[in-house]
């Protein structure tokens, strides 16, 4: 930061050279369960990916639509607006599948097409609830293995319009992830979290086994910028995209939009339309956007899902 200040240049532009010019898909977390909110699914995190927006202003505005709609939605079932550390909801919902339901009606409420303007994304932080080798899941009152686990996936991504899961297995479970890629990794992304904790030995053996698809990165999990632009690098040329993410604890630092945008990374996961210290991020991007300009920024859309068969063939 000292060095672009000196050089009276941004930190997008210093750190990525002339080349940075990919505004990220937004993974906005509206709905809140798991950790995050007490009595919730079991499921951490429900996300909305605006990947059919035209530009990333687009993209915000049409992701805080949804979460307006959402807020409709939850008071039509008298269910509650509370919000959880991340800025989504927390409503107490009877099953998994519930939140997925009240997502996709909030889409629709705010006027778009689930599947087409705007997709889900989850992050069921499975490794807290993975006891003893199984899953267990309370809120449905079962417990399963890894390959039950998977067909789960495998039914809800039938349904609705999911195109990435974070954190699907438990950390150590990397027979599971294996069979979890093969399965779905042709369809949709399959981001590792505490898979990786941003750490290049942990993917180096996920690439070797062909687990996950895709690494969350957390500039301060790891630590320096050095190794950050480091997993970043390693995970691009193994065919896995990187999205830049936020902490569930956070300030108004914005360093991360500059970092998405200098890696060209894609995609950024940085909380709900709400909350200063998330919304810092997204007002962030929006200069950053206006900055390159009409002719230099590209906003991502489906080309951040390079990993993904299925999704990049959509690219326009």
């Amino acid at each position: 930061k000292a060095a672009a200040n000196a050089l009276q240049q941004p930190l997008y532009r210093y750190l990525g050279g002339a080349s940075a010019h990919v505004l990220p898909v937004p993974m906005m977390n509206i709905l809140n369960g798991g950790k995050h909110a007490d009595n919730s699914t079991d499921m951490q995190e429900y996300m909305v990916l605006p990947v059919g927006a035209p530009t990333f202003r687009e993209a915000l505005r049409m992701g805080a639509e949804v979460y307006q709609g959402l807020k409709k939605v939850l008071h039509s079932k008298k269910l509650n607006t509370n919000v959880g550390d991340e800025g989504g909801f927390a409503p107490s919902l009877s099953s998994n599948r519930e939140a997925l339901e009240v997502i996709v009606a909030a889409i629709e409420t705010a006027g778009y097409k689930p599947g087409v303007d705007i997709f889900l994304g989850m992050d069921p932080a499975a490794s807290e609830f993975y006891e003893n080798g199984k899953y267990a899941l309370a809120r449905e009152g079962r417990t399963l293995s890894s390959t039950e686990m998977i067909d789960l996936y495998e039914q809800w991504i039938g349904e609705y319009p999911i195109i990435t899961i974070e954190d699907g297995l438990a950390e150590d479970d990397w027979d599971g992830w294996a069979q979890l890629r093969q399965r779905l990794g042709d369809r949709i992304q399959l981001v590792g979290d505490d898979l990786f904790v941003t750490n290049t030995a942990r993917l180096k053996r996920g690439i070797q086994e062909r687990a996950a698809n895709s690494i969350l990165i957390k500039l301060n999990q790891i630590g320096t910028l050095t190794e950050t632009l480091e997993a970043i690098e390693m995970a691009k040329r193994a065919s896995f995209s990187a999205v830049v993410s936020h902490r569930s604890g956070e300030t108004e630092d914005t360093t991360i939009a500059d970092l998405v945008v200098a890696t060209n990374a894609g995609q950024i996961k940085t909380g709900a339309p709400a909350r200063s210290e998330r919304v810092a991020k997204y007002n962030r991007l929006l200069v950053i956007e206006d900055e390159l300009g009409e002719k230099s920024a590209q906003y991502a859309g489906f080309s951040a899902f390079y990993n993904v068969p299925a999704l990049y063939a959509r690219t326009k």
